[in-house]
């Protein structure tokens, strides 16, 4: 007699973000090769005001640095998610993660705990936590550029009122022309402070946008793996096991089919594969009878609602035709 077929192999359920962090290493090699074809119109922009400009970059590293870091983090729970569910020994479970162990060691072994989504819930909404910091830091680029947008008017505003207060009245057009050109230079760098921080500040939270673009799509995918795997059962493309707690019809069923299928691999005769297939066929029809069960107490339990609706409502009316 031939050996039963060997269980399948446990797969990880939850992928590497590795596709995100090679997205996001392409577009600042992008950006860089822009900014490094436009160099020399870019340098007397930034000069224009180089403190403001340079603390705009600044905070721009420190939000590349943060989008990162946000990516880079999932690789310890992808680690103890996919060490839990092929068997491997795991390290304690991350703090982002603590929430979910139970309910990980559980999935492993074969069961699913209740109240999982809700766990899942929180897990998601650490995962947005994490990412505040980076859209409060787009804000932040685009309100220092319209700072140096205004800063740059009020310069400009400034010094035209000191020309035109400058300039005398009945001399010669020719010097008073030179006298107006001499004048306008430092309105004209005003104007140039104004528009290059706010070319700084606007470029900077596009990129910013774009880091917690790719950091958002890292965390859902994350979160929506993890949670097939928890609890639909799903596991790259092998069938999860019957969870724990299910109806016993379920569980017969799982068992008919199991015996059906070490009888077809087994090459039995076709009287033990005839009762293997009406073992299957009753697990059917009892979880057929099972489900049939359930959506009977749910319209009895609808009509009873219903009935207590009734009964409030005429008692209301009662009240309120006495209080009359």
């Amino acid at each position: 007699m031939a050996a039963p077929p060997a269980s399948p192999p446990r797969t990880r359920p939850v992928g590497k973000p590795g596709i995100f962090l090679v997205r996001m290493l392409v577009f600042l090699v992008l950006v860089g090769f822009l900014a490094f074809l436009l160099f020399k119109q870019i340098t007397p922009a930034f000069l224009a005001n180089p403190g403001l400009n340079g603390l705009i970059l600044g905070v721009l590293l420190i939000a590349v640095l943060i989008a990162f870091g946000q990516v880079i983090r999932l690789y310890r729970e992808v680690a103890y998610v996919n060490a839990a569910a092929t068997g491997e020994a795991a390290k304690g479970a991350p703090s982002l993660l603590r929430p979910l162990a139970p309910a990980i060691e559980a999935r492993a072994a074969g069961a699913t705990l209740p109240g999982t989504r809700a766990f899942l819930d929180t897990v998601a909404a650490r995962l947005d936590e994490g990412r505040d910091i980076l859209r409060y830091i787009a804000g932040i680029l685009i309100l220092l550029g319209l700072l140096g947008t205004f800063w740059g008017l009020i310069d400009t505003l400034s010094a035209v009122g000191s020309v035109i207060r400058s300039m005398r009245g009945g001399g010669d057009a020719a010097v008073m022309f030179d006298e107006l050109k001499s004048g306008l230079a430092v309105p004209l760098s005003g104007i140039g402070l104004a528009f290059s921080a706010s070319l700084f500040g606007l470029a900077s939270s596009l990129v910013v946008g774009f880091l917690d673009l790719q950091a958002g799509q890292a965390h859902a995918r994350f979160h929506n793996e993890l949670e097939d795997w928890l609890v639909s059962g799903k596991e790259s493309g092998v069938p999860g096991p019957v969870a724990a707690g299910s109806p016993a019809s379920a569980r017969e069923l799982q068992e008919a089919v199991d015996r059906l299928t070490a009888v077809i691999a087994d090459g039995a005769n076709g009287r033990a594969a005839t009762q293997a297939m009406a073992n299957l066929a009753e697990g059917i029809q009892g979880l057929v009878q099972h489900m049939r069960a359930e959506q009977q107490m749910i319209r009895d339990w609808v009509e009873a609602q219903a009935s207590r609706e009734r009964e409030l409502k005429q008692a209301l009316d009662r009240l309120g035709r006495e209080r009359v």
